[in-house]
This record gives structure tokens, C-alpha cells and sequence, in this order.
């Protein structure tokens, strides 16, 4: 049974719901699988095997008394470091934090306890969850399993590099501008960010969030297949009282046209010729299946969508979240907020009104475009995974990855759904590197992403698991 962390969150949930295998084994193997390979890659920075074995004996005996303990019967999987686990610090990459013990479960945990997941550690993340590279003071940096030189993504680096190298078979991240789509990216995984509202988050151990991040950040799944993201969303998305936001959308929504949209230079973006290769082919991969795919030289604004999340993300309490940067002294988060201070330092009520205002003129245009187009192809970003650490690397270079990530700060900005799809690998300036696809639908419509996410995987290689060097 030692190869148990091999198979993947769908098999697995099967496999011991049918008793033909126990939940402590899976736990066991997974444990195994982290205690090998996690030394190398810093993915996971807190885990207690004691709980996690304690946590699948339970499972176990809810089996044996011919209970159903859920869809994830057993599954491992990890949860990011930026939410609540009761017992545990919500540090949030930040040592202003590390003390931060919760009492009570974020929304997310509760609702994969309730599915029967064994928690099986925490995933690292930049400071503040504030970089699309992973690394802080307190816990240090998670490398990427396919190539350490290239970064593992961020916030959820470690969610990914910890899924994509066997570390759990099904991983939680959040999403505000990039955080789960891009970390999917970078490490050769698939990962979902859920339409605002449909998966229910709340930390009690932390203050309230101020409304640009209330409208923009999401958790989402994770996983090494289509299957296993769709099984993390139904999950995840269960209610939870809480969360004022949470909407009692269903997960599968009406019948629509086999129609897609192709844009591989949404606003002029310069996108390596890699990219727009992989996005050729996932559209080729979509007509086979019977889609129509269009392609289009231009959809709704984008990079005005993503200069005013910026704005609405970044502007609500920049100063507040400048000073704590500076307390906590970490350059990736100082960098990346210094950044940005044209966009957000000169925040007051009448502008950061005109940006909400305009958020539902653009979220209005992207509907009406998304009806039309119920799919629609985009980079995930204009390069291929950038190199590590690339952001510290001056002005030109910071300028570099904001520029590449447009399409990951502009869609969260509507509240949309978008699907990171692993399409194999492509060559770098620094070797192999994993490249993939965007798919974006209208909000609440996961279930799009995700079929045609499912199509565009069946007709690939499936997604190898990493053995990091």
C-alpha cells in the first residue's frame, strides 16, 4: 500500500469507501510521500502525523459503522497556511503572526472535515500572500518539483508544488489576482478559482477584511486531475452561515452552445510564442470535441479590469498594509507593494467609489460577452513560469511580471471563474518548463471551465507526478 499517494482524490475516496483499503494507510503512504520529498521542496511548513493518523482512524471507524463519512472518505490533502485550523497559526507567511493560534475552522476547513478529509499539513505562502513567488522570513522558500529554478507560483506555491510532486492528492488555495491559477501554473497542475461568493471563507482569528478583498478573494482546489478539482469545488462550496457573501448557486447550471472563444492578445498582451502555442492547441483540442472556436483580436477590457483591482484590492488600507510590510521586513512584500503605490497611495472615498462603480460596468460587458462565448481561451500569463525570485531583480524586471500576469489580476475583478489546465511542457531560458491555459465563463459557471477543462485533458498526456531533485 505504499504507493497509495500515487493515485488521485477520486480513485482514492472510492478505494476506501469500498474498504478496499483503510484511511490510515492512505494518511500513512501520504506521510511517507511528505517525509521523502517535502525536505527538498519546503511546500509543507506545518504538519502533526499524530493528528493526521488520529483524523483517518475516525474515518475509518465511520466506515466500519456503516456510515458514509463523504465525498473525500479519507483523502489527504492540504490546507494553505492563510486559513483558520483550529489548533494551529494562521500566519499567513507573516512572523507578525506565528503566534496566531486558531480556535475555530475557516469555512474551507470545516467543509473538508465534513467530507471526510484527512488534513494532512499546511502549505506555505509569500508574506502577506502577496507575490506570485513563494518564500518569507519565517518559513522560508518553497521550490518548484519540476525545476527548481523556476518559481513554484504564488500565494498557493506551496498548495501547488506540495500537489503537484504527491504531497496530498487534492490542495486548497485562495485566489485575489492570480493566487491559485498561476502557483497551478508554474508547478504543471490544475487549479480552479471559484466565482466570488461560491465558496464560503471567514477568519475568526483575524479582522475583518476591508471590501476590495471581501469582492475579489476566493479559495479554490488544487489537483493533478479535472475530476479531482471538480470533486475539491463541490466540496469547498457547501454553505456555511458565516460568510455574507457565500450565494446558493448550483454547481451545474443550464445547457449552453458549444461555442468558444480564442484570444491569445487580450489589450495588445505580448504573449511568448510557448503560450500562444498551448492555447492553439487547447482550442484545436476543443473543435475536434465538436466546439466552435472563434478567434478573437480583442474581448472586454482586461487591463482596465486589472489596474482597477489593483486599485481596489491595494488601495483599501494600502498605508496600513505598507506599514506592516515594513514591520515585518520582507523584501518580496515591500517590493511588491512599493510597486504599486501610483495605483493605490492616492486612494479617497470619491475615486475608490469611481472604481466600484465601474466594476459593474465591466462585470456587465463580460457577462454580455460570456453569453455569447459561454468559453473563452486566455493566457494564464504572457510567459512561460517566470524564473525564481524574478521580482527582486530591480524595476524592469518587477514591471516584467506585473505586465505578464494582466489576465490574473483582471479576472478577479468581475467575480469570474478561471481554470488553470496544465498543458505539458515547453522550453525556458532555464530548461523545461510547464506551460498551460486560461479558461474563463461566466460567474457560477465552474461547471463550463471544468467540462471543457475535462476535454482538453482527455486529449493530452495526463499530469505526471514530480520527483524534485
Amino acid at each position: 500500500m505504499s504507493d497509495l499517494w500515487r493515485l488521485s482524490a477520486v480513485e482514492l475516496a472510492s478505494r476506501i469507501r469500498q474498504r478496499e483499503v483503510t484511511a490510515v494507510q492512505a494518511a500513512q503512504s501520504a506521510l511517507d510521500r511528505l517525509d521523502a520529498v517535502n525536505p527538498a521542496l519546503n511546500a509543507v511548513i506545518d504538519h502533526r502525523p499524530e493528528d493526521v493518523l488520529a483524523r483517518a482512524r475516525d474515518v475509518d471507524a465511520q466506515l466500519a459503522r456503516g456510515e458514509n463519512p463523504g465525498l473525500l472518505a479519507g483523502v489527504p490533502v492540504t490546507v494553505k497556511v492563510n486559513v483558520d485550523q483550529a489548533g494551529y497559526a494562521t500566519t499567513n507567511g507573516v512572523s507578525l503572526q506565528k503566534d496566531l493560534i486558531a480556535t475555530d475552522n475557516n469555512p474551507v476547513v470545516d467543509n473538508l472535515l465534513r467530507a471526510g478529509a484527512v488534513i494532512l499539513g499546511r502549505t506555505n505562502t509569500p508574506a502577506f500572500s502577496l507575490r506570485w513567488f513563494t518564500g518569507n522570513r519565517l518559513h522560508g522558500d518553497t521550490r518548484n518539483p519540476r525545476n527548481a529554478a523556476l518559481t513554484p507560483g504564488g500565494s498557493s506555491g506551496g498548495a501547488a508544488s506540495a500537489v503537484a510532486a504527491g504531497i496530498g492528492h487534492l490542495a486548497h488555495g485562495t485566489d485575489i489576482a492570480g493566487s491559485i491559477r498561476y502557483p497551478a501554473y508554474a508547478c504543471g497542475v490544475h487549479g480552479l478559482r471559484p466565482s466570488l461568493g461560491r465558496v464560503p471563507a471567514y477568519n475568526a482569528a483575524l479582522p475583518e477584511r476591508s471590501i476590495g478583498g471581501q469582492l475579489t478573494a476566493v479559495s479554490g482546489p488544487l489537483g493533478r486531475t479535472i475530476a479531482d478539482v471538480r470533486l475539491g469545488l463541490a466540496v469547498m462550496a457547501a454553505r456555511d452561515p458565516r460568510d455574507p457573501w457565500w450565494v446558493p448557486a448550483p454547481l451545474v447550471g443550464p445547457d449552453v452552445p458549444r461555442r468558444a472563444a480564442l484570444c491569445v492578445n487580450p489589450d495588445g498582451m505580448d504573449t511568448q510564442p510557448a503560450v500562444v502555442k498551448a492555447l492553439q492547441e487547447a482550442a484545436r483540442r476543443l473543435s475536434d470535441a465538436g466546439w466552435t472556436v472563434d478567434t478573437l483580436d480583442a474581448v472586454p477590457p482586461m487591463q482596465e479590469a486589472a489596474d482597477l483591482q489593483i486599485r481596489m484590492w491595494m488601495a483599501d488600507g494600502y498605508e496600513a498594509m505598507v506599514a506592516a510590510a515594513e514591520k515585518e521586513g520582507d523584501p518580496g512584500a515591500l517590493v511588491a507593494l512599493r510597486g504599486q503605490r501610483d495605483k493605490a497611495a492616492d486612494a479617497n472615498l470619491s475615486n475608490f467609489s469611481a472604481v466600484l462603480t465601474r466594476r459593474a460596468t465591466l462585470t456587465r460587458m463580460w457577462e454580455v460577452f460570456l453569453a455569447d462565448y459561454p468559453i473563452l481561451l486566455l493566457p494564464v500569463s504572457a510567459e512561460l513560469p517566470f524564473p525564481d525570485k524574478l521580482d527582486l531583480q530591480g524595476d524592469a524586471a518587477y514591471a516584467r511580471v506585473w505586465r505578464a500576469q494582466m489576465t490574473q489580476i483582471g479576472v478577479p475583478f468581475m467575480g469570474l471563474p478561471g481554470l488553470s489546465v496544465a498543458m505539458g511542457h515547453a522550453m525556458s531560458s532555464v530548461g523545461q518548463s510547464p506551460v498551460g491555459v486560461q479558461i474563463v465563463a461566466g460567474r457560477y459557471r465552474e461547471d463550463l471551465c471544468l467540462a471543457a477543462g475535462e476535454i482538453i485533458e482527455a486529449a493530452g498526456d495526463a499530469i505526471a507526478i514530480a520527483e524534485p531533485d
